[in-house]
């Protein structure tokens, strides 16, 4: 059986490519890095792809707002090719700015099939600065999303400006009722973060950290699951291996990593 193709985006300001087609390449996909002008003049075609990530980075700087003008680009080029990916049944991942993306472009959310109207945002963190920390994560089981099958919690970095998920209030219940709201931050035992600060580290609305569209192959999340792809990523792995060691306990921090999302992409195209 041959592998499952995974289109990297890389480009203008984009800096997790490598890590992002490394953790697919872990996950057991085959992953290309492409540059955004590589689809934009049809050297390469989207379509001979299973899975695509918008990864994350700062594209053009996020001089006119985080992810604002590689969803115009994209969306003016690339626009009706993206919707068709999707709708002969492609999966995809926006990660970060990847995400920011997502919802300039109408991605996400997504609801009735409609990928064009943009009716969620990301805005500046409340704290009033960039965090860069970890998150712990409650995935939502009932989500359809195909990236969190079978996880319960994750421990993930974040790194962002720009992460608060603000949408209106008809908006927001829409998402939950869906049960298209994937990731909330949460309390290190998993219990909801309520906005609390630094569990949620940027105000987000709801402590929404990733949403999904309804069919659960369009994914975007503000953490980056591709940095947490070896147990040394981890900022306590020296304590969990001293402590297997004095235990014979596995030498692992208790939630799984975060290349257990992108094999869960890849496995749903091979199961």
């Amino acid at each position: 059986m041959s592998r499952v193709r995974v289109l990297v985006l890389t480009g203008y300001g984009l800096n997790c490519d490598h890590e992002t087609a490394y953790a697919f390449t872990l996950a057991g996909g085959d992953a290309e890095r492409v540059h955004i002008n590589d689809l934009i003049d049809g050297s390469v075609s989207i379509g001979t792809y299973q899975i695509l990530a918008f990864v994350g980075g700062f594209s053009w700087g996020d001089d006119h707002g985080a992810g604002v003008i590689q969803a115009v680009r994209m969306g003016t080029h690339l626009g009706d090719a993206l919707i068709e990916f999707i709708e002969k049944g492609g999966v995809v991942i926006g990660i970060c700015n990847g995400f920011q993306t997502l919802v300039n472009l109408g991605l996400l959310p997504g609801f009735g099939h409609d990928y064009r109207s943009r009716l969620v945002a990301l805005v500046g963190n409340d704290c009033g600065n960039f965090r860069d920390d970890w998150v712990t994560l409650k995935v939502n089981p009932r989500s359809p999303c195909v990236f969190t099958r079978d996880l319960n919690c994750l421990e993930l970095p974040v790194r962002h400006g720009e992460g608060k998920f603000y949408a209106e209030p008809g908006t927001l219940v829409r998402l939950i009722e869906n049960e298209q709201v994937v990731l909330r931050y949460a309390l290190s035992d998993g219990s909801p973060a309520q906005g609390r600060f630094p569990e949620n580290p940027n105000g987000s609305l709801e402590d929404i950290a990733g949403v999904c569209d309804a069919t659960g192959r369009v994914f975007g999340l503000m953490p980056h699951p591709e940095a947490y792809n070896h147990p040394g990523n981890h900022p306590q792995w020296t304590y969990f291996k001293e402590l297997g060691k004095r235990k014979r306990a596995p030498l692992h921090p208790p939630f799984p990593m975060g290349t257990a999302l992108f094999k869960n992409a890849v496995d749903f195209f091979t199961r």
